[in-house]
């Protein structure tokens, strides 16, 4: 009998171009696309995935220069790792400034998400920004990645390779959370993101990646100020609208700062706003979602 060899971890290139194939939606008719399957090994595709794709799907459909300025989603049902998503695009508007999108995602014939996306030719305008947060550089925090290793140890050996798998998507977070031991705090937290590869010069693929990282922290924040997590109560959480408005241009493989808010929980919902800052201080882009949070006896 002979010792299984463990397969190496992809490289940051890899793992970077895995992200870009994901999104990579595939034209099957007009107006109608199909979209990888992932690979994260829960089972549930990750909200971020479907509404990544769904606005790749929207941006596919305009071929002039408008670019997708804001999208707001609603998760009907979880989607399937085992099946393709696929897409189809509503053209509901094309004027000369703006034009609407409407996407409906479908596992199996039944629909798991609605998009609508509305995009704008470039143009110029009065204009102001919130400041961004006085925060420790990336360079100076640990990886979520770096402290999932520290703590591997106390995770159930069952999920501990998914627990600590490469991400494709790297995040640094201010102040780090415990996994096991989480603590009732304010409703408030922030962390540092990029892919962890450079990327090719495609505003339309970081407009997606952008949305697919928005959907990473926003909905844990409402469960703060409670002091629980999926590790340690059985809380049931799932994304049940998501917003995204994209205000500039900007990169998905430098470093993006993500500061995020909870103003409001109850019913078992959790209320969650974003703001996504460019390293230079510029606002980017903000995002908005309320999930469910299910404590279950």
């Amino acid at each position: 009998m002979t010792d299984e060899i463990a397969e190496p971890d992809p490289s940051p290139a890899q793992l970077a171009q895995n992200l870009v194939d994901l999104l990579d939606v595939e034209e099957l008719d007009t107006d109608l696309y199909r979209g990888k399957r992932g690979h994260d090994g829960f089972g549930r595709v990750f909200g971020g995935q479907v509404l990544a794709q769904a606005l790749q799907a929207a941006q596919r459909s305009t071929d002039d220069d408008k670019a997708a300025h804001s999208l707001h989603a609603y998760f009907m049902r979880p989607g399937a790792e085992e099946h393709p998503i696929i897409y189809r695009v509503v053209r509901d508007f094309d004027g000369k400034s703006f034009a609407t999108r409407r996407v409906i995602a479908t596992q199996k014939g039944v629909p798991i998400l609605t998009l609508t996306c509305s995009l704008q030719r470039p143009e110029e305008g009065l204009s102001h920004q919130d400041a961004m947060p006085d925060v420790p550089a990336p360079e100076d925090l640990k990886s979520d990645l770096q402290i999932r290793l520290e703590t591997a140890d106390q995770m159930p050996e069952r999920f501990r390779a998914n627990f600590t798998r490469p991400r494709m998507v790297e995040s640094r977070p201010i102040n780090p959370r415990s996994w096991f031991e989480p603590e009732k705090q304010e409703p408030r937290q922030a962390n540092w993101f990029r892919v962890v590869a450079p990327l090719a010069d495609d505003p339309a693929l970081h407009r997606a990646i952008l949305t697919y990282a928005s959907d990473m922290s926003l909905l844990g924040t409402a469960t703060l100020p409670h002091g629980v997590n999926w590790m340690t109560h059985k809380l049931q959480t799932a994304s049940l609208d998501h917003t995204v408005w994209l205000h500039e241009p900007f990169r998905a493989d430098d470093w993006l700062l993500y500061v995020c808010d909870s103003p409001w929980s109850g019913h078992a919902r959790g209320f969650n706003r974003g703001k996504i800052f460019a390293r230079d201080g510029r606002l980017v882009a903000s995002c908005a979602q309320e999930g469910l949070i299910r404590l279950r006896e």
